[in-house]
């Protein structure tokens, strides 16, 4: 049984442990019963101000920011929604490394790094359930639905600002398994290409090569020659969405069970072989902490799929 409850009026002081974080997210993650479709909505409206100004999503807290968070009427339950016990075993089991500061996990594929429309729990939505005690774990980066592989987790504030400062200078070393249609020559290895995203009346996100897109680079990295496929190490020098698969596309070279980039007759022959998910996997993750010194990496094992997959291909 659900029941509503008011609140007042909230004017929030951001603290140093949250400045830098956007305030969608900020938002998000105060208002946990809120849906995120009326968060938006609260900040398209200016119902929610900073500093007595109307802000973008995409705005950045900044210490010492005065937030205003209008009232609204929640709906809450008695019983907090849980994630069902597989997932939460599945998350267990994967788990890469973990200290009092960082989490990283080998994410599967089909899972959303995040809650959305229809979707009440994404890995982040059960992590938090998982670790209560750790009410300030956030996303440090994200990968896509059907990419498996090294995911990072913030616990604490200090350590998710340290994570976007290195990911932004471009200091977070990221190397992903990537199998893709024909082989590869040594001019196309290296991929420099501005990439823009649009989206469509759907919703739905497409990227680009385009010259007025955002700088964008990508190495590939032959790995392993079978018959109509190579397997690749593709490393990112940017974070763009889709990067590695827009600009293996583009060199006419489409991953493996992309449906979105990908090529129909190379993903039905891959399906063939048993392959039903997108063969993106991200491998390898290295970085130093400035604040400690520390330096963390960190390789996924490939998922059974993707290997057997691959032994498949080896026979032929």
């Amino acid at each position: 049984m659900q029941k509503m409850i008011a609140t007042t009026v909230q004017i929030v002081t951001i603290e140093s442990d949250y400045a830098g974080q956007r305030i969608d997210n900020f938002l998000m993650t105060r208002l946990k019963n809120v849906p995120k479709t009326r968060i938006y909505r609260l900040l398209r409206k200016g119902e929610v101000r900073v500093n007595k100004k109307r802000i973008d999503p995409s705005y950045r807290l900044l210490a010492g920011d005065l937030v205003r968070i209008p009232p609204l009427k929640l709906e809450v339950s008695k019983a907090s929604p849980q994630p069902h016990p597989s997932l939460v075993e599945t998350l267990t089991q994967r788990i890469l490394y973990e200290d009092n500061a960082l989490l990283i996990i080998n994410k599967p594929s089909g899972i959303a790094v995040h809650g959305g429309t229809g979707l009440k729990f994404g890995l982040i939505e059960a992590l938090r359930t998982m670790y209560p005690k750790s009410p300030q774990l956030e996303l440090a980066h994200r990968l896509d639905l059907e990419t498996s592989g090294c995911l990072v987790i913030a616990k604490k504030r200090s350590a998710l600002r340290e994570l976007h400062d290195l990911l932004r200078e471009g200091h977070v070393h990221k190397v992903y398994y990537a199998l893709t249609k024909g082989h590869w020559k040594a001019t196309e290895l290296r991929v420099e290409l501005s990439l823009q995203k649009n989206h469509l009346s759907s919703g739905e996100r497409i990227v680009k090569v385009n010259k007025d897109g955002k700088p964008s680079l990508t190495i590939f990295e032959p790995v392993q020659s079978y018959t109509e496929a190579m397997l690749v190490e593709a490393t990112l020098h940017t974070g763009r969405t889709h990067q590695i698969r827009v600009h293996a596309q583009h060199r006419g070279h489409p991953l493996a069970g992309d449906e979105k980039y990908g090529d129909r007759d190379f993903n039905k022959y891959m399906r063939q072989l048993g392959l039903k998910r997108l063969f993106l996997h991200a491998h390898l993750l290295e970085f130093t902490l400035p604040s400690s010194g520390q330096k963390i990496s960190v390789k996924a094992p490939m998922d059974l799929e993707l290997e057997t997959c691959l032994s498949k291909l080896a026979l032929l």
